[in-house]
């Protein structure tokens, strides 16, 4: 498969998570533990924020009808860094139809934790396996971001094979940026205009595709759009999810 070819695959695998995830002849469960934070700040002014997140993540998912179905839901701790904390819950939903078409029929998940909501697809098809193990150089690598939808343009990269947790895994690694111009999400009084990049690390498992774990970066730095002066504002998303017990198991 040429690199063109290829990087087109892997745009719809990742960014829209159009790859057909293998059959499931049973329920199956993977348990993650789960960090991040979300870093804010204006130079120029005394103005910064930390958030940080950690707790622990279950995903569950099945075939049914040859339609795939993943759950995940997380308990967590947030820290806004004043000294208060908050123990919550997200959850997330996703479904995989045969001809790949995807639904998210839940979607709770307001900080972004739960492994389905992140820039990796959850589970891969063997073609797209394939196509990951022949890579040997840099491809290109084009998505939306996954909170504004800006386009990020950059290259995926094969990382060498291990073992996490004792289980076989592939991994891959990208890095990718594009302009930023509109609100976020979580600040929609905040309109910016600026630069967004994207770094990330991604193992799956080799016995099912699975997305065993993964680190991702997002980097918006801009100004206040209708604000005088020099000021930049710089906002850091960073998740890290690992496997708390290696390999998904059947219920």
């Amino acid at each position: 498969m040429s690199s063109r070819h290829l990087a087109g695959s892997l745009w719809l695998t990742f960014a829209l998570g159009l790859a057909t995830a293998p059959a499931l002849a049973d329920p199956q469960t993977q348990t993650y533990t789960l960090e991040g934070s979300d870093a804010f700040r204006i130079t120029g002014r005394q103005l910064q924020s930390l958030i940080t997140y950690h707790g622990t993540e279950n995903l569950t998912f099945e075939s049914v009808a040859h339609t795939t179905k993943y759950h995940a839901t997380v308990t967590y701790v947030r820290d806004d860094g004043s000294g208060v904390t908050a123990r919550t819950h997200a959850a997330y939903a996703l479904t995989m139809s045969p001809s790949g078409d995807v639904s998210n029929p839940q979607d709770a998940d307001p900080d972004y934790l739960t492994i389905l909501n992140q820039p990796f697809s959850i589970q891969l098809d063997g073609p797209t396996m394939h196509d990951l193990r022949a890579l040997t150089r840099p491809v290109p690598f084009d998505f939306p971001s996954p909170m504004t939808g800006a386009p990020l343009h950059g290259t995926l990269r094969r990382l060498v094979d291990g073992t996490l947790g004792g289980a076989r895994v592939l991994g891959i690694a990208f890095s990718a940026s594009g302009p930023l111009a509109g609100t976020l999400p979580d600040r929609p009084s905040l309109a910016l205009s600026g630069n967004i990049t994207m770094n990330g690390t991604a193992y799956y498992a080799t016995a099912n595709a699975l997305l065993l774990a993964l680190d991702a970066t997002l980097l918006i730095e801009g100004k206040v759009g209708g604000v005088a002066g020099n000021d930049t504002v710089t906002i850091t998303y960073k998740r890290s999810i690992r496997p708390s017990s290696a390999g998904a198991r059947g219920r």
